[in-house]
């Protein structure tokens, strides 16, 4: 059947036409679109916005639970959707909660733009995103939790002059074809979100991504918290709970529902910030609540039922993550092995990993090569994504670190492979290495 050629994924690939460059960092392009759309961006609520490099999901959807727990109509917005675009759009609903714009608003918003640009070149991300403060403007709420794309100094959210509050999540290495190679430069374009007078909650970082933050900071004259500075956290192992300072204030918190023990400092981070964000009256049962509820799809998620999990044998576990760079890496191995040395009973885990090319793979791979935690690599390559690997180029990186790797033709055929070996004692399996591969499973588990 032809798609309605008034629907929105029409009109988003006619968007996808507008610049020859998906990406191209500049705020030129954006700030005219915005002047012809009669600047929504000044129309806003209150603003938080998130820039990092990993966990920018994760502090968000704690944030939004703990918000939405409060009493607070929140609007969010996030990229890359998982499944629908929709997704990236989320609008305050006067009876609760956040959900993703309707089909209908979508069309019309991503219209208003497209005719408002004119043949003009844009790219996709910015006339997504004016689209999105487009809808943003027109819909009542108290806040709006505003993701970065990519990088921070020049991403086309950082048109938003006066956020509420600025949060910095780890910095890594990742897009190194647009941030540059080193820690440093690539921290120096996150920090680009900072703004004079707005307070700055810093998540932990490396010395080395620290520095230029600590002096942009400087240069601005943006109030910073910083992870091991003005705040830090400790995790009591026996009951998972968190302690909390914040300056003299010391609040004490649950293990949070998001699975993965990276997400305690996502926690810790998002917490700090509902503490000290002005205008708000957040409690901390609000957030003790928050922390219990925060789902978020895609990072870390178990996959309970469907196809992949049907093809199973009982005793194997099956989780998704969109993790893609050496940071995510690590967190998924640290977890996995935690995992495992908790238990009594040792779990194999399989590893069915699809990467886009512009990826280190490598880096990805090598924390699970250590203490043996992987039985075996399966390189699939990504449906329908032009800039996939192959599942060849997949295993030859993940057996250039140490790791049995093997290839198949798609994530399916890896499961059944795996589910032969599993009838045998339980394990795990884990599909991971991008977004786009973990919005492919979703789709077929919604």
């Amino acid at each position: 059947m032809a798609a309605d050629r008034r629907s929105s994924s029409v009109v988003l690939d006619r968007l996808e036409e507008l610049h020859p460059k998906r990406i191209d960092l500049s705020l030129g392009r954006m700030e005219r679109l915005l002047a012809a759309l009669d600047h929504p961006e000044t129309r806003l609520p209150s603003v938080v916005h998130v820039a990092g490099t990993n966990g920018k999901g994760s502090v968000i959807a704690i944030l939004r639970a703990v918000l939405c727990a409060a009493g607070y109509r929140v609007h969010t917005y996030i990229s890359p959707h998982l499944v629908n675009f929709h997704e990236r759009i989320g609008l305050a609903r006067e009876s609760g909660g956040t959900l993703p714009v309707d089909e209908s608003e979508l069309n019309e918003i991503l219209t208003a733009c497209e005719t408002a640009n004119g043949s003009a070149p844009v790219t996709f991300f910015e006339i997504t995103t004016a689209a999105a403060f487009l809808a943003f403007s027109r819909h009542p709420a108290d806040i709006l939790l505003l993701e970065v794309g990519l990088g921070g100094r020049l991403d086309a959210t950082n048109v938003v002059e006066a956020p509420v509050a600025s949060v910095i999540t780890p910095v890594s290495i990742d897009h190194t074809q647009f941030l540059g190679t080193d820690l440093a430069g690539i921290a120096t374009e996150k920090a680009g979100i900072l703004k004079k007078g707005v307070s700055a909650v810093i998540g932990p970082q490396d010395e080395a991504a620290l520095r230029p933050i600590t002096a942009r900071a400087a240069e601005v004259g943006a109030p910073l918290l910083r992870c091991g500075l003005e705040w830090d956290f400790q995790v009591d192992e026996r009951d998972r709970s968190i302690s909390l300072r914040l300056g003299s204030r010391h609040v004490f918190l649950p293990e949070p529902s998001l699975p993965g023990s990276h997400q305690f400092a996502n926690a810790a981070t998002a917490a700090v910030t509902l503490l000290s964000l002005p205008g708000f009256e957040i409690g901390d049962d609000c957030i003790r609540r928050g922390l219990r509820a925060a789902h978020w799809p895609g990072r870390l998620q178990r996959i309970r039922r469907g196809p992949l999990r049907d093809l199973m044998p009982g005793t194997t576990d099956l989780w998704l993550d969109g993790g893609h760079n050496a940071s995510a890496g690590r967190a998924l191995a640290h977890t996995f092995a935690a995992w495992r040395d908790e238990e009594h009973t040792v779990r194999p885990l399989y590893l069915v990993s699809g990467m886009l090319n512009t990826k280190d793979v490598s880096a990805f791979f090598e924390p699970f090569a250590e203490d043996r935690l992987v039985e075996s690599v399966y390189g699939v390559p990504i449906p329908g994504e032009q800039a996939s690997l192959s599942g060849e180029d997949v295993a030859k990186a993940a057996r250039k670190t140490g790791l049995h790797s093997l290839v198949t033709d798609s994530v399916e055929h890896a499961v059944k492979l795996i589910a032969e070996k599993g009838k045998q004692a339980p394990s795990r399996v884990l599909i991971c290495g991008s977004l786009y591969l973990a919005g492919r499973i979703l789709a077929q588990h919604s």
